[in-house]
């Protein structure tokens, strides 16, 4: 698993690099964008790593024909005397949804173990965690489940029965918690009626119905006793903590102990929303800065720690050359006398490095290319396109500094600087010898060659970062991974 995405499987980039049908789709996934179809594509995507099926292409054919991936998938968790009907309930209202509870599974519905389930409930046995976790599978798996969605309401009620849940391939796709002080909850459930008819909750003082022959009808719930209400409330604050961190990315809690109408509006806001994507990102970043800002060193980091692939246009050219490939060949002659090498050269020893399989599948972090917004575009045109941009500023000052006291070993290859690394001993001092390329005037060549360029490549990349590089190299580090893994700023109109 990469450290951006919990589906980048091996078996997963080896079915989708090896099928065109999906290359499409995938490359929208890697966007990190927000396209109509991506929670269809995202949940495609996820049932395929828990099948594995045989034909891959087949699989995602039928699930697109089968599933409604738009559906809610909503579980309603919470102590006794929260308020968890109600809000399924209301849930299931609003979003024409399927309720899934225990006292459908073993009352309402005719599944395969619900005579066995009822036998230990008649027992006043606890029903297994297993047996729960199948029945809730078969309920969830009809097809009024799949084309509607479903409100789970009390389940998982435990870490094994979440877990038990997982394996069968079932994801909420939020997660309501309801909260309480205990002696409010414990009030609450002396004064617990429920409608038989409809199963609706009401309450003596908090939500009597207006109607008389509701009113009529309304049963006092069994089990409801201080002594029983306080033992599942023991029961429930021993379980939270590992409910809460197993579904804690998808998981808001909602304070119970207010108006319904603004725990209702609440939870509404929640469900209604759009988690940032689970689905492959893949990071594509691009570095700008003049010679000298430290762009190799960040580069170099940044594939350490996320395992992404470091590219350096000068050093691709480079090895090229020293591999004898048919482009070698012809950019040899260009490296040989100094030359630039063209456009078109450059562009496609890119485009074939970026479609290799470990940059498609861990992504990228290029430097030394574009140079302009001429190279810039035919990147855009080539379909290589970064999702993280990041120029690096240094003032003049220190790029001289850094560069111009720049000194190599020819016995060693040892690099040093004569302020901030000095040679440690007067032997290796006397041999070193500083590279033509940091020498004062020809570091003013190449600086001349950035600046005149990064105004239109800044306006090319709008949403771009800016960063200090005039700073300690891992305070620069950390500034880079953050916006690496916040979403992209918003553009402005």
């Amino acid at each position: 698993m990469c450290h951006f995405c919990g589906l980048c499987s091996p078996q997963l980039l080896s079915i989708l690099h090896s099928s065109g049908l999906v290359r499409n789709l995938w490359e929208c996934l890697r966007e990190g964008s927000s396209c109509p179809a991506e929670p269809q594509i995202q949940n495609m995507l996820e049932e395929l790593l828990i099948h594995k099926p045989d034909d891959p292409i087949e699989f995602m054919i039928n699930h697109l024909k089968q599933n409604n991936d738009d559906a809610p998938r909503i579980c309603v968790l919470g102590p006794p005397a929260s308020g968890k009907t109600t809000v399924a309930m209301w849930l299931c209202k609003h979003f024409n949804a399927i309720r899934v509870s225990q006292e459908t599974l073993l009352f309402k519905e005719a599944l395969r173990q619900t005579e066995e389930a009822k036998a230990y409930k008649e027992r006043n046995q606890k029903i297994p965690n297993a047996l729960w976790a199948n029945l809730i599978q078969e309920r969830l798996s009809n097809v009024d489940c799949i084309k509607q969605g479903w409100i789970l309401e009390g389940f998982p009620e435990n870490q094994e029965q979440a877990w038990m849940l997982q394996s069968s391939g079932i994801f909420p796709r939020h997660v309501v918690m309801l909260y309480a002080p205990d002696t409010v909850l414990i009030e609450r459930s002396g004064g617990k009626r429920l409608d038989p008819l409809t199963q609706e909750v009401f309450h003596t003082t908090f939500d009597w119905p207006s109607d008389p022959l509701v009113q009529e009808r309304l049963v006092k719930p069994e089990d409801l006793s201080e002594q029983e209400v306080s033992k599942k409330l023991l029961e429930y604050h021993r379980n939270f903590p590992e409910i809460f961190h197993i579904y804690q990315k998808v998981l808001k809690s909602i304070n119970a102990d207010q108006p319904s109408v603004d725990v209702l509006s609440q939870v509404l806001a929640f469900v209604q929303t759009r988690h940032r994507s689970a689905a492959p990102f893949t990071p594509r970043i691009l570095f700008f800065g003049p010679p000298g800002s430290g762009k190799s060193l960040q580069a170099a980091l940044i594939a350490q720690k996320y395992d992404v692939v470091n590219i350096c246009c000068g050093q691709l050219l480079k090895e090229a050359v020293a591999d004898n490939t048919k482009l070698g060949e012809l950019v040899k002659p260009y490296i040989d006398s100094g030359c630039p090498v063209p456009n078109n050269l450059v562009l496609k020893l890119l485009t074939e490095r970026l479609s290799s399989l470990d940059c498609l599948s861990h992504g990228w972090v290029l430097s030394g290319f574009p140079r302009d917004v001429e190279q810039g575009e035919q990147l855009q045109k080539a379909q290589i396109n970064p999702n993280r941009v990041f120029f690096f500023n240094l003032p003049y000052e220190s790029i001289m500094e850094r560069l111009s006291q720049r000194r190599t070993d020819p016995v060693t290859g040892e690099r040093y600087h004569t302020t901030f690394r000095p040679a440690p001993t007067p032997e290796i001092q006397a041999r070193l010898r500083q590279n033509p390329k940091d020498e004062e005037e020809n570091i003013e060549k190449r600086l001349n060659i950035y600046y005149s360029n990064v105004k239109a490549l800044e306006d090319f990349y709008q949403d771009a970062f800016y960063v200090n590089a005039d700073q300690d190299p891992y305070v620069i580090f950390e500034f880079i991974e953050s916006c690496i893994i916040k979403p992209l700023p918003c553009r402005k109109p």
